[in-house]
C-alpha cells in the first residue's frame, strides 16, 4: 500500500514497538487491524486515512495486515476484523470493531485529541498540507497555478522543487533550488536540498532487500547500515533510519571522523528544529558528546 507521512504499514514486532508504541508518546496512533480478504476493512481504510490526514500530524495511522503479523494480533487478542485501536502514551486507550460510520470514529477521537485545525485558504499552505499528506501531484498542480500568478514566490518555488523531486525530476528540482536566493527562506531551502541529496544518493544504492540481507548475515556491516538508512531517509522513514544512524555515531562519537554525524545534521535540517525526532536526537547527540 502507498503510505503518507501520517500513515504507514507495520512490519514486525520491532517496527510496532518503535512506530506505534514509542511514537504514541509524541502523538496518538490509530492502529487498523485488517486483512486482504476482509471487504469491510477495505471500505473502512479510505475513511481512516481521510480523518487522519485532517489532523496534519497530530494523529498517525498504522495498518497491520493480520495474516502477515499474527504475533501482534495474538498479543492484543484481535478476534474480528476490522478492529481499530487508538494508542496513546504507549498504551491502548480506545477502539472499536466493525466498519463504523464517520460520526462514531470522530466522536471516539474527540475524547483523546483536540479537533483538527480548520482548512486554510492560503494556496501555499494548502499545497504544503497536500505535500505533507503525500499528495505530491495535487500539491504540484496547486503550486504551478500559484507560480503562474506570482513567479517570484520563493517559498512556492522551494516546495515545487520538492514535488518534482518526489517524482524523480531531480535535476530540475536542483535547478530550481539553485535559483532561489531569498535568504528569508534559507531554512526551507536547506531542508529541500537535504531531501534532494538523500533522493540522489539512494538512486546509486543497492536494493533495500539486499542491504537487509547483508545486515542479517553481519549486523556489524556499517556500510550496509549507512546505505539502508539513506535509502529509508529518501522515502521518509525517519523513525527507522535515525536509530541506526545514531548507533553508528556512538561507535565513533567524534563528528569530524564520523559520516553518520553529517547525515544526522542533514536530517535535522530536513525536519526542522521543532520536530519531536529532532528534539530527541539532538539531546542524544549532546549527551554522547558531552
Amino acid at each position: 500500500m502507498n503510505t503518507t507521512p501520517y500513515s504507514f504499514d507495520v512490519s514486525g514486532l520491532a517496527d510496532f514497538q518503535q512506530r506505534v508504541l514509542e511514537s504514541s508518546f509524541n502523538q496518538p496512533v490509530l492502529v487498523d487491524f485488517w486483512a486482504q480478504w476482509c471487504a469491510p476493512c477495505k471500505a473502512l481504510l479510505p475513511l481512516l486515512e481521510k480523518i487522519t490526514a485532517e489532523f496534519r500530524g497530530q494523529l498517525h495511522l498504522a495498518r497491520i495486515d493480520c495474516d502477515a503479523e499474527q504475533s501482534i494480533v495474538a498479543q492484543f487478542g484481535i478476534r474480528s476484523l476490522p478492529t481499530v485501536v487508538l494508542f496513546k502514551d504507549g498504551q491502548p486507550v480506545d477502539g472499536f470493531s466493525g466498519a463504523q460510520p464517520e460520526s462514531v470514529i470522530r466522536e471516539l477521537l474527540q475524547t483523546h485529541l483536540p479537533p483538527p485545525a480548520e482548512t486554510c485558504e492560503d494556496p501555499l499552505q494548502q499545497a504544503q498540507d497536500l505535500f505533507n499528506q503525500g499528495h505530491f501531484a495535487e500539491a504540484e498542480n496547486r503550486l504551478a497555478a500559484l507560480l503562474a500568478e506570482d513567479s517570484n514566490n520563493a517559498a512556492a518555488h522551494i516546495l515545487y522543487a520538492r514535488c518534482l523531486a518526489e517524482r524523480d525530476e531531480l535535476d530540475e528540482a536542483q535547478r530550481i533550488l539553485n535559483e532561489v536566493t531569498d535568504d528569508t527562506y534559507k531554512k526551507e531551502r536547506a531542508a529541500a536540498l537535504a531531501a534532494l541529496a538523500f533522493l540522489k544518493q539512494s538512486k546509486d544504492l543497492p536494493e533495500a532487500a539486499l542491504l537487509k540481507s547483508r545486515l542479517a548475515q553481519n549486523p556489524a556491516d556499517d556500510e550496509a547500515t549507512t546505505q539502508l538508512a539513506i535509502y529509508q531517509l529518501a522515502r521518509g522513514q525517519y523513525e527507522t533510519a535515525l536509530p541506526a544512524l545514531f548507533g553508528l555515531f556512538l561507535k565513533k562519537p567524534k563528528p569530524a571522523e564520523n559520516p553518520a554525524h553529517k547525515i544526522l545534521l542533514q536530517v535535522f535540517e530536513l525536519l526542522g528544529s521543532e520536530h519531536p525526532l529532532v528534539v530527541d536526537y539532538r539531546r542524544k547527540l549532546y549527551q554522547a558528546l558531552y
